[in-house]
């Protein structure tokens, strides 16, 4: 197990997360790039982002909604490129 990460929100060299905190690469991605400070307050923006956007979680849109939100919160990227950084790779590729 890693002693410790670079949080990709808050930059700090930190202790990782105990576990994943969800199922699946998402959960990985966050285990290995998100410090618990910055987790925590993703849980507390989590629930005024689903109450503002009033997401329904039975329009299975939503989860794609939220998980988008999340990546940009903790600056992990989108998630067709993980690795990228939010507000990386926005000018125009072609020169």
């Amino acid at each position: 197990m890693t002693t410790s990460i670079k949080c990709a929100r808050c930059l700090k060299d930190t202790p990782p997360l105990a576990r994943a905190p969800m199922p699946g690469p998402l959960g990985e991605e966050i285990l290995a790039r998100t410090c618990g400070e910055c987790w925590a307050e993703w849980q507390n923006m989590e629930v005024m982002v689903i109450n503002e956007l009033r997401l329904n979680f039975m329009d299975p849109k939503a989860q794609d909604i939220l998980a988008q939100h999340l990546r940009e919160f903790l600056q992990l990227g989108s998630e067709s490129d993980p690795g990228k950084e939010i507000g990386e790779g926005t000018s125009d590729s072609s020169s």
